[in-house]
């Protein structure tokens, strides 16, 4: 390295959860009625490019005995100076999911809840737009066929 470049600066915003940066790994297991229980292997990924307020995030699943590939997805953690947190996720199955929610530095604590899901098979949509001085009102809405 360079000696007279100057170390990358962490955004003041991201600072606060930096502790989640790096690679974690570990097993898990699953269930539910309709199906058989299993066991899995997941990892995830949180990453920082130096002076932006977010954080990259990526997450894998796959079975622990055959290293099948089961569950990925991506995107992005934006943690605000007031505790706030919001959490943008592109699932492979197709959805996406926005998170809002709050972190407690002190007890690295982050809770999250789902705003809005959404499923990038399903070939329309429908948008609501608001700002500080119009409230929600239609926006766009269509309805789309394959060519």
């Amino acid at each position: 390295m360079d000696a007279n470049k100057a170390p990358p600066v962490v955004h003041p915003t991201v600072a606060a959860l930096s502790f989640l940066l790096g690679t974690w790994r570990g097993q898990g297991e699953g269930g539910y009625p309709t199906i058989n229980s299993f066991s899995y292997a997941e990892e995830l990924h949180f990453s920082n490019s130096p002076n932006k307020p977010v954080i990259g995030y990526t997450q894998k699943t796959w079975k622990l005995g055959s290293g099948e590939p089961m569950h990925a997805e991506s995107g992005y953690w934006r943690p605000k100076l007031d505790g706030t947190i919001e959490v943008v996720i592109a699932q492979s199955t197709g959805l996406v999911d926005v998170q809002k929610g709050t972190y407690s530095t002190e007890q690295k604590v982050i809770q999250l809840q789902s705003e809005m899901v959404g499923n990038a098979s399903k070939p329309s949509f429908y948008v609501e737009m608001a700002t500080n001085t119009i409230t929600l009102q239609p926006h766009l809405k269509a309805a789309l066929k394959k060519l």
